[in-house]
């Protein structure tokens, strides 16, 4: 079986809005802005060949501050959104364990990625991580696929591309394969 390539993008602050004046976190679907340019991205990724996968710790429903049901309705209100503009993900993973359950699907475990890569028979690579957090570039590290932060560089953790959103990271990822 021929593997394929893969973009796994973290949830908060890459596709939706997270830490901003309108919403803080997101713990209802209500509260679920897509970032600009996000689902433009998204599209054009999967245009040159990528599955699209969402890996996002959500230590809120461990912690009690959201039930899994209440999470599952966000991540159909985001699919929903991304469909508007015809962008659309393969799965979405989280972690639902709380910050010090030790677990191995909490980034910056590589678990989640390397669950769905298993599954999916991703070529990790041939493939990236994109976050905004240090746990991100050190899963995605850990996993074996190409980094890019978001935002900021990071202090301690290093990303292979550092840039200001999802849309320059989709331009810097398919560069990176039509320059192979």
């Amino acid at each position: 079986m021929k593997k394929t390539a893969a973009v796994f993008l973290d949830r908060d602050g890459v596709i939706n809005e997270c830490m901003t004046s309108r919403v803080r976190h997101v713990n209802s679907p209500n509260q679920l802005h897509l970032i600009p340019g996000v689902s433009q991205a998204i599209r054009e990724l999967r245009t040159a060949g990528f599955m699209i996968f969402v890996v996002t710790n959500q230590g809120g429903v461990g912690a009690g501050f959201l039930k899994e049901s209440t999470l599952r309705l966000i991540h159909d209100r985001l699919k929903d959104e991304l469909a508007k503009d015809d962008a659309f993900v393969d799965d979405i993973a989280f972690c639902a364990h709380k910050p010090t359950a030790g677990c191995i699907c909490r980034k910056p475990e590589p678990g989640m990625i390397k669950d769905l890569a298993k599954r999916y028979g991703i070529d990790l690579s041939k493939s990236f991580m994109v976050g905004d957090m240090d746990t991100d570039i050190a899963a995605g590290a850990a996993a074996g696929v190409r980094t890019i932060k978001i935002g900021e560089a990071p202090v301690n953790i290093f990303a292979d591309f550092v840039t200001s959103d999802l849309a320059h990271a989709a331009e810097f990822i398919i560069a990176s394969i039509e320059n192979k």
